[in-house]
């Protein structure tokens, strides 16, 4: 998954050099670094001169200032003080000619220097600061010129794979050879998209990886990596990831943050292709969710979609129970696609299959399960399924399975089937339902009664006083029931329900003075059966 890691090391500014660098100029080559020696990776962008004692309101971060010490010869003590300001200022370093206003610096500004690694340096003599101006300033944008003049080259290069067509494997292939280091390009849970040389860091093609801002974590091992995000509008699709090369962690963030644009302009273009693909495959399952007029026809464009329904097959329908929890902006570009979601867990069991959503649930064909087990390996397959919509959704799901079908022309009644496993399953179990169709016994019969108002006429004729929903009658019902499931056993029925058996035999008479004999007439235990299955489906008809 794509998670958010500790902060990055600094990394070189393309405008910019470290102090150690900028004391190869020609003109500080009898320089000498008198303390700070830690801190000499500080980056310098620009020089100031110091001439007046108040220079902090004139300074500003990635400078380094240069001084003869002119403006602190009587103030020598106050040196610790004024490079501690410095340094919170941000400047790089300060550089000072000794010997003509200062001849030494006191020890403690030497010492607070070290302690924050703030880098001090002895400028020579003999050379003047127009000459290290001008020698340090021209590195400094030549290296920029370099930097802006490479980003085109890579900007170009990147652009021109998108404009040929290719896609992100050859922009991992690029971006590898520009860091000369193991690249991929991720989506938000790590799914590896596209890669280059992942080998030299063990990691498959097709692998799921925990990758951070600047952190993955591999087989335990935690490298670090340098990345940036895919990010198009709104929506982050994931990231490119440099890995570590032969020379530790690339610090290359321009080819990498170009290799980011171009994977989104990649991505994006996919997802364009894919809207006009899904509406194809949305208007075929709907096709097929009616009467198919030409099996052939049909079989024919569901292959052109890779799927594979001239085979046994049943329907999946997944709903959400009820809308998902409004969610902010940041968290939508966070969750998985529903629809995406589903399609890698179905999938991974059967490349065959079709999966296609609708506004208000997805509908799957895929291969019958054929074991001996097969109806209790399909509902622990659309469980696992369940759960991961769930997850994806925000809300929860539940889940229909028809029966097995051998002919595409009899897809819209399994998915009939499935619809009303679905509908009935969650008004019988609630919200999070994962019912087969077989497993509606009687409810499939009782489901086709439209006829609400007879349904509860029949359960008030049979149940009298028991159909009203108060805690008496209720608690009278369960003793009911559970007569009725032990087969009118009464020391059974009384040892689950935790009564004396004179006290079950009390509610017998009890109840059967109600509803009549059912426990010793089999005509009246089926009316009230049917009348308990009914009350359980209240509300059946809300689909």
């Amino acid at each position: 998954m794509v998670a958010t890691g500790p902060a990055p090391p600094p990394l070189a500014r393309s405008h910019a050099q470290p102090v150690h660098e900028v004391l190869y100029a020609p003109s500080l080559a009898a320089a000498r670094v008198l303390a700070g020696h830690a801190g000499l990776d500080r980056q310098v962008e620009r020089l100031n001169v110091m001439e007046v004692p108040d220079i902090l309101p004139w300074v500003k971060p990635h400078e380094f200032l240069l001084t003869t010490a002119y403006p602190l010869r009587d103030q020598a003590q106050a040196l610790p003080g004024l490079f501690g300001q410095l340094d919170d200022a941000g400047l790089a370093g300060v550089g000072v000619k000794l010997g003509r206003y200062l001849d030494e610096l006191p020890p403690a500004a030497l010492e607070l220097a070290d302690e924050r690694g703030f880098p001090v340096v002895q400028l020579p003599d003999d050379v003047g600061f127009d000459e290290i101006l001008n020698e340090v300033l021209t590195g400094i944008l030549n290296q920029q010129a370099q930097a802006l003049a490479r980003s085109e080259r890579i900007h170009n290069a990147f652009l021109q794979l998108v404009l040929r067509g290719h896609g992100l494997p050859e922009i991992a292939r690029d971006l590898a050879e520009l860091v000369d280091a193991p690249a991929a390009i991720v989506d938000r849970e790590g799914v590896v998209l596209a890669g280059a040389r992942l080998d030299e860091v063990g990691l498959a093609r097709d692998a799921t990886i925990e990758v951070g801002s600047h952190h993955a974590r591999l087989d335990g091992v935690e490298l670090p990596v340098s990345t940036a995000p895919i990010v198009a509008g709104l929506r982050e699709h994931g990231l490119v990831v440099a890995f570590p090369g032969a020379d530790g962690p690339t610090a290359d963030t321009q080819a990498i943050e170009n290799a980011a644009t171009v994977a989104a302009l990649t991505m994006t273009k996919q997802a364009e292709v894919k809207a006009v693909e899904d509406k194809y495959r949305s208007d075929l399952m709907h096709d097929l969710l009616r009467d198919v007029d030409d099996p052939d026809d049909a079989l024919r464009r569901a292959a052109g979609f890779g799927w594979d329904l001239d085979r046994q097959l049943i329907v999946l329908v997944l709903r959400l129970d009820e809308p998902a929890e409004l969610v902010l902006p940041d968290e939508i570009t966070r969750r998985p696609p529903l629809a995406a979601t589903v399609r890698r867990v179905v999938l991974d069991r059967d490349p065959g299959a079709a999966v296609v959503r609708f506004s208000h649930e997805v509908v799957i064909l895929t291969a019958a399960f054929e074991s001996r087990a097969a109806r209790a390996e399909a509902h622990d397959f659309v469980r696992r399924l369940a759960a991961k919509a769930t997850a994806a959704a925000g809300g929860s799901v539940s889940a229909g399975l028809s029966r097995p079908v051998t002919d595409v022309t009899a897809i819209a009644a399994a998915y009939e089937q499935a619809g009303r496993a679905l509908s009935i399953g969650r008004q019988v179990h609630g919200p999070g339902a994962v019912v087969h169709f077989d497993d509606l016994g009687a409810y499939r019969l009782l489901s086709l009664i439209e006829d609400r108002e007879e349904l509860r006429s029949f359960v008030t004729e049979t149940l009298g006083e028991l159909a009203r929903d108060d805690a008496t009658n209720a608690d009278l019902r369960r003793t009911l029931q559970a007569l009725l499931d032990t087969g009118g056993n009464v020391a059974e029925a009384a040892r689950r329900l935790h009564f004396h058996y004179n006290t079950l035999r009390y509610r017998i008479d009890k109840i059967e003075a109600v509803v009549g004999p059912f426990m010793t007439d089999a005509r009246t235990r089926l009316d009230v059966q049917l009348a308990l299955l009914v009350l359980e489906m209240r509300g059946l008809d809300q689909r």
